[in-house]
């Protein structure tokens, strides 16, 4: 078959272990026809095709974000931007400026904000915000999103006062007198979230439009959406008029659980570009509000184990519906408690599928492995994050054949309070490199917007576990976790594929695979890690489609 583009020229780091380099590539229909070397790739090219020499630039098979929240990414890129502002002093100045330029009553909104990099890692106040913005009602969401600063008016519009009862899995700040202070954890965000006027399909598609570039710029080919039912409709909207440009696969929040199963949604539904993952749950909160649900106290807190946000009988009780259905289940877990009762929840849900489908197992956790490998089709769940968890906990990944969603950037980004709050725990904590050792299947993102939607600082974090100006020194930290770079690059590539059931398309430079490339300008393979940080993304391609190219 004649190729309408041939890629020559170009250093191929195919991930397909039966020629795992090449230097060439054919393209036709959006689809790799045929790989191998320049001459041979030539002479494919049909008449009219396009030839493109890569100036020995390295190909690896297109980037995917396992985790990102693509609705709040997007239309954050329209709000005030708080990610990581130095002082609390920086935040108000920001947010003044914004807040000067809105109508009274109209919501002023922003993101990104952590104290843990304020000198005095105090947590903001209502009254900080109303000196600044107190004509309007607002909303900040710290960076994890576990958490949000709001001012008097916002919760005066709640009907927050001293009186108000700390809602299942929340919190309420309150001071000595148990007023409210106007930090909202967990579930009592949503006291006053919920008053903000949701953002319409129509609106979330165009901020999905602005936004798809910054993501081809980054080098992405795909992601895997956490966000909800408006995120939904307009990536549907998107796909309808033929403007999506990356393949989604998105998860349901399980609030949606009963309408998902009432019209028979099963996780693999759709195409190559929009498709059906699994239903989200929460088991707990973050480290950086301290909500992560804890087997032992934070360190210097012996009353705080965090908060569990779902307990267990109501988790297995979701996750039961859900397989029961035919969809997969992925959880957030961040504590070692909170991972603990996860895998105990999909012990319980393994037997269960495994009964269903006649195969009996009266075994233990470690032979239940075998056992999964009889069921023609098994559910591919997922706990999200994986940040600490108990050594004793580590096999149960590979025995239920759970997938451990992680993201590197956390641990450069959450080091220093891994310390802090964890302690020694810590060299339990983002365990890559054990939990990739166990056998089970690490697929890696960004949880953006907690953390910028950029995979090469995603890689760097992986193989370095340090961040970009060498803190906390040469070794890394925890130095032992560290992964080798081409097995941090399967986890944003191959084991996306494989997570999503989409290994026979996606995730390898193979014919038969769809033309999904990220074109890297240094050779990342041959170089010290710190090579990664000069690297740039010179192209992306989506379907054999240049979404971004810069040669």
């Amino acid at each position: 078959m004649l190729a309408t583009l041939v890629l020559t020229n170009g250093h191929f780091y195919t991930m397909d272990a039966s020629q795992p380099r090449v230097s060439a590539v054919a393209v036709r229909d959006g689809v790799i026809v045929a790989t191998g070397n320049d001459d041979e790739m030539r002479a494919l090219l049909a008449p009219g095709g396009e030839w493109l020499d890569l100036g020995g630039r390295t190909v690896i098979p297109g980037l995917v974000d396992a985790h990102v929240h693509f609705q709040w990414f997007s239309l954050n890129l329209q709000r005030v931007d708080l990610y990581e502002v130095p002082s609390k002093d920086e935040a108000l100045r920001r947010i003044a400026a914004t807040a000067g330029t809105l109508a009274p009553g109209q919501w002023l909104e922003g993101r990104g904000w952590t104290q843990e990099v304020w000198a005095d890692r105090a947590f903001p106040t209502a009254a900080d915000l109303d000196a600044v913005a107190g004509h309007v009602p607002a909303y900040l969401a710290h960076k994890s999103g576990h958490a949000a600063w709001v001012n008097s008016r916002a919760l005066k519009l709640a009907g927050i006062t001293a009186d108000t009862p700390d809602p299942a899995g929340g919190q309420i700040a309150r001071d000595d007198h148990g007023e409210p202070t106007g930090l909202l954890l967990e579930s009592a965000m949503d006291l006053v979230a919920r008053l903000i006027p949701p953002p319409t399909p129509s609106a979330v598609a165009a901020a999905m439009r602005a936004a798809q570039p910054v993501c081809w710029q980054a080098g992405l080919t795909g992601l895997h959406d956490f966000d909800g039912r408006t995120s939904f409709g307009a990536l549907q909207m998107l796909q309808e008029a033929g403007e999506l440009g990356l393949r989604v696969v998105k998860n349901i929040p399980v609030y949606r659980l009963e309408h998902a199963t009432g019209i028979g949604l099963r996780s693999g539904f759709g195409n190559d570009w929009l498709r059906i993952g699994g239903v989200k749950i929460f088991a707990d909160g973050a480290l950086g509000p301290r909500t992560a649900h804890m087997i032992e106290p934070y360190e210097g807190e012996p009353e705080n184990r965090g908060i569990a946000v779902t307990d267990k009988e109501e988790m297995m009780a979701l996750a039961a519906e859900a397989s029961a259905h035919g969809l997969s289940v992925t959880i957030h877990a961040i504590g070692d408690r909170a991972n603990h009762d996860v895998l105990d929840v999909y012990a319980a849900l393994r037997r269960q599928e495994l009964a269903a489908a006649g195969l009996l197992h009266d075994g233990d956790e470690q032979t239940l492995q075998v056992a999964l490998s009889k069921l023609s089709r098994p559910l591919r769940h997922r706990i999200e994050h994986v940040q600490i968890i108990h050594p004793d906990d580590l096999p149960r990944l590979a025995n239920l054949g759970i997938i451990a969603s992680m993201q590197p950037s956390h641990a450069t980004a959450d080091m220093e309070m891994a310390d802090r709050y964890w302690g020694a725990r810590a060299r339990h904590s983002y365990a890559w490199r054990s939990v990739l050792d166990t056998g089970a299947t690490l697929v890696f993102g960004s949880d953006s917007p907690i953390e910028p939607i950029a995979p090469l600082p995603g890689l760097y974090a992986a193989v370095a576990r340090r961040r970009a100006d060498g803190s906390p020194g040469e070794a890394g930290w925890y130095p032992e976790q560290k992964l080798a770079l081409e097995e941090a690059v399967r986890a944003f590539t191959l084991a996306a594929a494989e997570t999503s059931g989409q290994s026979d398309r996606l995730g390898t430079i193979a014919p038969g695979r769809l033309a999904d490339l990220t074109i890297l300008s240094h050779p990342i393979f041959e170089l010290p890690a710190e090579a990664l940080l000069e690297t740039t993304v010179d192209a992306t391609l989506v379907g054999g489609v240049f979404r971004h190219r810069t040669f």
